[in-house]
């Protein structure tokens, strides 16, 4: 995820700066419509906007950038309010003082993670994280936020509105999970009731990877699907574009699956990488070669990526380490015109421990 920071006076293009620094291990773009930057001596790590705020909030919500409005909330809400989708697509956008007193999720609180990025910048600048989503304030179960840490995503959005509803009015919501991949059902939160699978009537929440023939208010899937990759430094977008998209459809997996991109860290500011990773809204990980020859397993063997890169394959092996434990390699490197593509699958468990 690479956050876009938008500023409006000089104590906001400072507190952005700090920001920044205070998130040195996140891609951050600093971008300011202060006059005072456009002046004789400004500051290069800041670039001043000079379009309307609202194409700059577009482009960057195209690219699926994490916002941080530095200013009023009513700047911020203008801004994007052309450009929003829908609840499990918009970007986090968030809103700061310019003292960075308050910091404020308004958008994508707990699919895009907006909510989490607040805490994070109230742990490392002090800011006083200003949550608003209603079962984060009454400290209810947030099913949109379980199914992000657990690699699920979710068949229909609006369930998610019911199963909440149900929470916050005290009823009990009834949850059933494939046989063989609950982790631990002791550590099932309150008002939820776990049900035998498959269920014999209907669920507020179904958690499987079969069809499902029992009615259910939301439906959660697994995302099981890896796909490494390596490339030719500078490859261009759409070559990029077409050949993963090639291999998922051969493979029949729909972007909904795909849990991760995975690659070597030499490629971990490959732009046609990490710009199909944000489009898709695909998390992109990379392991250096010494953490990828390690990975255990069979795989093609290339003496000229060895003498390159470090390790005897890149695609097949980040595929089977971004998996983890119990993974499998399902289809194999497939090379063209300086790319390569595998793919793995992992095993998937569910949790509801929240550390």
């Amino acid at each position: 995820m690479t956050i876009s920071i938008i500023s409006f006076t000089k104590k906001g293009a400072e507190l952005s700066k700090r920001i920044k620094e205070s998130i040195s291990d996140i891609p951050c773009e600093l971008c300011t419509k202060c006059s005072f930057f456009t002046e004789e001596g400004k500051e290069r790590q800041i670039s001043v906007v000079k379009e309307p705020i609202g194409i700059w909030a577009k482009v960057r919500m195209e690219q699926r950038h994490a916002l941080i409005f530095i200013g009023a909330c009513g700047i911020a809400v203008r801004a994007v309010a052309p450009h929003l989708r829908g609840k499990l697509s918009d970007s986090p956008v968030l809103v700061l003082d310019e003292k960075g007193r308050y910091v404020i999720p308004i958008l994508s609180g707990h699919m895009g993670g907006a909510n989490a990025l607040a805490f994070l910048l109230s742990e490392r600048m002090g800011a006083e994280p200003v949550i608003t989503t209603a079962t984060d304030v009454n400290h209810q179960f947030a099913v949109d936020l379980f199914a992000k840490k657990n690699n699920l995503y979710l068949e229909q959005k609006e369930g998610i509105a019911k199963v909440s509803g149900k929470l916050l009015a005290g009823e009990e919501v009834r949850i059933a999970v494939e046989t063989g991949h609950l982790v631990d059902s002791s550590l099932l939160p309150e008002g939820l009731q776990l049900v035998e699978y498959p269920p014999k009537e209907a669920v507020d929440i179904l958690i499987t990877e079969e069809k499902a023939d029992v009615p259910a208010d939301l439906i959660l899937r697994p995302k099981r699907y890896v796909i490494g990759v390596g490339c030719r430094k500078g490859k261009e977008q759409e070559a990029m574009d077409c050949f993963l998209e090639e291999t998922l459809d051969i493979l029949g997996i729909s972007i909904q699956q795909v849990r991760n991109l995975s690659s070597i860290d030499r490629k971990q500011e490959e732009p046609a990488l990490v710009k199909w990773s944000e489009k898709k809204r695909v998390s992109f990980v990379t392991y250096s070669a010494e953490e990828l020859q390690s990975t255990k397993g069979h795989f093609t063997p290339s003496l000229f990526v060895k003498s390159q890169m470090g390790v005897d394959n890149v695609c097949e092996r980040a595929a089977m380490k971004a998996c983890g434990k119990g993974g499998e390699l399902i289809y194999r490197k497939r090379a063209k015109d300086g790319m390569t593509v595998a793919v793995a699958r992992a095993e998937w468990r569910i949790t509801f421990d929240e550390t």
